[in-house]
């Protein structure tokens, strides 16, 4: 089957694909664009996979002040070459990041940085609400799983809705490794909000 040209250009300007593999894959998809799309999705989110145990030590440190000074954001994200961290798409998700992180005000990069000490004291203050009293025994250690996602939803930055999209910041990353084709992480950050603890 004949691919033609404006339908490689129009599926790369879709996903970001480079221009061979969206000929490819529109030939294995029989020049159905929407397959298209998921084969190449499907297809950077295994590479996206693979490329999330190599090294990424160069990347950006970045600011964000939001209008009216009133919020700032200091982050760091690593990448693998200083290439990838000049690229314009780079940058942009650095930024994205940023006012995600302005706006709400995430306390934990991911899961695994949150200190046991405080996962286990919110265990337990969701194990001692009087309405998960009212459930039956075998379904509490359920809902109070539950109430955990919904917690790290709020406080861990991978796991938040993109104020952007319908996807998680998490989600949004491994999008861009997959584009970008290099790992891609979150290593820190600081939120300062004017008169906060004072």
């Amino acid at each position: 089957m004949a691919i033609s040209a404006e339908a490689v250009r129009d599926l790369r300007e879709r996903t970001g694909a480079g221009m061979m593999d969206c000929k490819r894959a529109l030939e294995e998809c029989g020049g159905d664009v929407e397959k298209a799309v998921l084969a190449l999705r499907e297809a950077g989110l295994a590479a996206a996979a693979k490329k999330a145990g190599r090294d990424a030590r160069e990347g950006l440190v970045s600011s964000y002040i939001h209008t009216g000074g009133r919020v700032g954001v200091l982050l760091e994200i690593n990448c693998e070459t200083d290439f990838v961290a000049r690229n314009e798409q780079f940058q942009k998700l650095v930024k994205d990041i940023a006012m995600q992180i302005a706006g709400l005000h995430p306390l934990y990069v991911s899961q695994e940085q949150i200190p046991a000490a405080a996962l286990e004291a919110k265990r337990a203050a969701l194990l001692e609400d009087e309405a998960l009293a009212k459930k039956p025994e075998a379904i509490r250690a359920q809902i109070v799983e539950g109430q955990l996602r919904k917690w790290f939803e709020e406080v861990c930055l991978l796991d938040q809705p993109f104020r952007d999209g319908d996807e998680t910041v998490g989600q949004l990353i491994t999008n861009a490794i997959a584009t970008i084709g290099e790992n891609i992480r979150v290593r820190r950050f600081v939120r300062y909000a004017l008169g906060e603890e004072l």
